[in-house]
């Protein structure tokens, strides 16, 4: 392989570079002279068996289409001018507005989106227009000091038909023309047409639906909706609830317009007593065990209501000392003043009882300056909140549980939503002219035959309904696990029962796993520490007593999912050393939990579990016929309430072609929320530091020194167009898809990877297919009449939704036939080396995702979020230092490390 600098062919790996490099700022990058346009669909498939099914999808019609929304800029700010930042005062305040000012407004009904976005059908009587609205409710006004009576009542003059009660805020709202929309861009839509407003209009429409459900008092969650109903709830233990409710947004598709309706879930804080929340979210007995420090990262920003006076707060914080001692000034009518405790305030002054507040912090509903605090059994947390951090192994399997339902009950309840949830009586739809009709969709599908599986000796796998497994059977690759030694943070697991049964079900699927050389405990002095020491305490043991490094190491952990070990212990072993490591928690131990980690365990030091046999011929079309990279790219991003946190990109890339089975993968960060990578391609002087670089050389070096004359890329993204359901179900479509929604993966991010190829050899020329593959999705089949799943290999696309599906080709100058392009897909969810059962979505997308969460958990987030403005280059124009990750070993680089 030629470089851009003239360097021999024969080109060794990159080294690691040093931290703090400035990678490339995203506006730099070269867009093509002519922009790329999507590629036109040639086709449909043909292959498989007839299959007659119905999605969650609802016809839409359209009886007006002559008149416009107009969209309005909403400026919303307190009567000093300061801008509002309260979530969810913007609903109230457009709502009284509409209320105060209906004739000044055209008597015209809204549809606002609860931030900035104002939506009416035809014009409102000015393009700008201004409002003072005062908004009476006590729940959202200003908190007394304390519990204190009247001395923060907020000064200001009459309104109109506004009598100013004791406790009220006043707000300023500027509406602001900003577009006209043609609603006939949704009857374009009804076509299976798609103009340049279709998207706009049918955002309007979504909004509509929001709306609809705020009134009702739901929770909103993008386009899913939760109603404050018991029987909805889900207890899951920790104080955590899962909360289902339903998913319903139009879609554009190729026969029209639908409403997709779905099952959705979300988490949410247990309602009632912040003590017992408390109490079951530490997982303790007594409040007098409580840690404080955890409970004020857990209880801020949360919402309560006060007893005796049922004022709505939100938390901000705790006193620093006991309520007992909490002492505050009271203004008495006289205009003396007071220092008295808080406690003695509720009790003396207010004649009430506390039981158990006196020696545990207050809550505290002021402000910085000027604190309000309440005990804390006068507080209860309010319903439908939502629970943003990871739930633990336990709530995660229970959630699983008892949200199962079967295909028939989930056609009944989708049914019953659409009936209750009454679209018909919504204003603003009435006056679209939109009707929704009550039946599911029918839609026609094809049943691809699965590809068939090799294992070792020979041997064929037999899949059924896209599982299998390995009774009696040994891996294709089998490797060998030596030189190794098992490191327990667990103190409960028996740790030498593991190590025997482990070393029993390796021989059984001809993995010889030597008997490990040692099995470290944790010092039990150590378990109270910070993660980051308790890891380099071990370290310590296994560097003092090891002969020499080790190849492999078991890490047993007390929790897999939520554990504060995990992060620092792959950052050690992945990045410091270049050992191979797997980590496990194990609860119940039998022969699949066994082959399941021996699985990963057999990949990581880079074994093959099985191939497909087209694999093996080699017979896949067209990749088999020239070397051929397969790419998958995903960005992870930091979780809600964490915007400062960096986003982290990964690639994964096919090696040792004619295989499709084996991959590796390189990660960068960049800037917190950012989805289109920007590290692909990142030159310095003579080289070029980018993501890419390192996955062609490595293709290259793995497969007989020969240069990928095809790139095929799988990019996922959360737009969509080509849709595997459950279990290797899959949708195909292309037509009705916004170009501007996928014009910076087809013109900035194909555009830098092409350069890179270009700066390993100007002569080069591959030929490029890029799909784009949609991370989730609402899109459901079901079989009717009949009470089973849809079979695995499933394909639809003749009538499939263009928004809600999985896969779009943007562009292919490889050339593959509908046919073609569906099988290279399906196979591909076939070669998931963690699993016996073919995934939902291409494994080198799945792997990319597990690349980016497991190496973005080298740093801690709250470690991150406190040094990442001192740290690292810029990502992109304008953007702070993005802290960078350290690069992994050259001993593990290569490897499937993130099975």
């Amino acid at each position: 392989m030629e470089s851009h600098n003239g360097e021999a062919d024969d080109l060794p790996p990159p080294p690691p570079l040093a931290a703090g490099v400035e990678p490339l700022k995203a506006d730099e990058t070269k867009m093509p002279l002519k922009p790329r346009s999507l590629v036109q669909r040639n086709g449909f498939g043909r292959k498989g068996q007839q299959i007659k099914l119905i999605t969650n999808h609802f016809k839409v019609s359209l009886m007006k289409a002559e008149d416009f929304f107009y969209h309005y800029y909403v400026n919303l700010k307190y009567e000093d001018d300061t801008p509002v930042d309260r979530k969810g005062s913007g609903r109230k305040v457009i709502e009284k507005l509409q209320q105060t000012y209906a004739a000044e407004l055209a008597n015209k009904d809204f549809a606002y989106d609860g931030e900035k976005s104002l939506f009416t059908i035809g014009a409102l009587p000015q393009v700008k227009m201004e409002f003072t609205v005062v908004d009476e409710d006590v729940s959202t006004g200003k908190t007394p000091a304390n519990g204190s009576p009247g001395n923060d009542s907020p000064p200001g003059s009459d309104r109109k038909r506004v009598r100013r009660p004791y406790n009220t805020k006043t707000y300023k709202v500027e509406l602001s023309f900003a577009a006209k929309i043609p609603m006939s861009a949704i009857s374009q839509a009804l076509r299976g047409q798609e103009s340049e407003h279709t998207q706009e209009a049918i955002r309007v429409i979504d909004i509509i639906l929001r709306q609809h459900s705020a009134k009702q008092g739901c929770l909103l969650v993008r386009q899913s909706f939760f109603h404050n109903n018991p029987s909805n709830f889900v207890d899951l233990g920790g104080g955590v609830v899962g909360c289902r409710g339903f998913h319903s947004s139009f879609r554009a598709t190729q026969s029209g317009l639908s409403l997709n309706i779905d099952v959705s879930t979300t988490m949410i804080v247990k309602p009632g007593p912040v003590i017992d929340f408390l109490i079951a979210n530490q997982k303790v007995n007594d409040p007098s065990m409580i840690d404080w420090a955890k409970a004020k990262r857990s209880l801020k920003n949360l919402r309560i209501k006060t007893s005796p006076a049922n004022q709505e707060q939100k938390i901000v914080g705790l006193s620093d000392r006991p309520c007992r001692e909490q002492l505050f000034t009271l203004k008495h009518k006289n205009g003396e003043s007071e220092e008295i405790t808080v406690f003695d305030y509720f009790v003396k002054n207010r004649g009430i009882k506390l039981e158990y507040s006196g020696d545990l912090p207050c809550i505290n509903v002021g402000k910085p300056k000027r604190p309000t605090y309440f005990p804390v059994e006068l507080c209860s947390l309010l319903p439908l909140q939502r629970y943003t951090k990871a739930l633990s192994t336990l709530q995660r399997s229970s959630l699983v549980e008892k949200s199962r339902q079967k295909p028939q009950e989930r056609m009944s309840v989708l049914s019953d939503v659409l009936q209750r949830s009454n679209y018909d009586a919504e204003p603003m739809l009435k006056a679209c002219g939109i009707t929704i009709a009550r039946n599911f969709i029918e839609v026609d599908g094809r049943v691809l035959q699965p590809p068939k599986l090799k294992a070792g000796n020979g041997e064929d796998i037999f899949t059924r309904n896209g599982r299998w497994n390995f009774n009696n059977k040994k891996l294709i690759r089998a490797s060998s696990v030596e030189k190794w030694a098992v490191v327990n943070f667990s103190a409960r697991c028996n740790v030498r029962d593991l190590v025997r049964d482990l070393i029993k079900c390796g021989g059984m699927k001809g993995i010889m796993v030597d008997a490990p050389f040692a099995v470290f405990d944790e010092n039990p002095s150590m378990r109270r520490s910070p993660a980051v020491r308790r890891v380099e305490d071990m370290f310590e043991q296994v560097k003092t007593k090891l002969p020499g490094a080790p190849k492999f190491l078991l890490c047993v952990l007390a929790e897999r999912k939520n554990s504060d070990i995990y992060g620092p212990w792959k950052k050690k072993c992945l990045a410091e050393f270049g050992i191979v490591t797997q980590c496990v928690a194990p609860t119940r131990v039998n022969d699949q939990y066994l082959t399941n980690v021996l699985l990963k365990i057999n990949a990581k030091l880079g074994g093959l579990n099985s191939l497909l046999q087209i694999e093996t011929s080699p017979a896949i079309p067209l990749v088999s016929k020239v070397p051929t990279i397969i790419l998958g790219m995903d960005v992870s991003h930091g979780s809600p309430g964490h915007s400062d946190i960096p986003s982290v990109a990964a690639v994964v890339s096919s090696r040792e072609w004619p295989l499709i089975s084996k991959y590796r993968a390189s990660v960068r960060t960049q800037s917190p929320k950012m989805e289109m990578i920007d590290s692909l391609f990142k030159p310095r002087e003579t080289d070029d530091d980018g993501l890419i670089r390192e996955c062609l050389i490595d293709f290259y070096t793995s497969s007989g020194k020969r240069k990928p004359d095809q790139v095929i890329i799988f990019r996922s993204v959360i737009i969509l167009n080509f849709l595997f359901a459950n279990l290797s179900n899959f949708l195909y479509g292309r037509d009705g898809v916004s170009e501007s929604q996928f014009n910076q993966v087809l013109n900035i991010e194909l555009q830098q990877i092409i350069e890179a190829c270009k700066f390993l050899d100007e002569k080069w020329n591959p030929k490029f297919t890029l799909i784009i593959a949609q991370k989730n999705h609402h899109t459901k089949f079901f079989i009717p009449g009949k009470p089973d799943n849809v079979p695995a290999g499933t394909v639809v696309d003749n009538k499939g939704t263009t928004r809600p599906t999985h896969y779009h080709i943007l562009h292919d100058e490889i050339g593959f036939n509908p046919d073609d392009l569906q099988e290279l897909v399906h196979s591909l969810s076939y070669v998931y080396q963690r699993s016996t059962t073919a995934i939902s979505v291409v494994a080198p997308i799945c792997y990319a995702h597990l690349a980016a969460a497991q190496v973005g958990q080298f740093i801690k987030f709250d470690e991150m979020s406190e040094t990442s403005s001192s740290h690292g280059g810029h990502t992109s124009a304008g953007s702070v230092p993005v802290q960078e990750l350290p690069r992994l070993h050259e001993k593990v680089r290569s490897s499937m490390f993130f099975c």
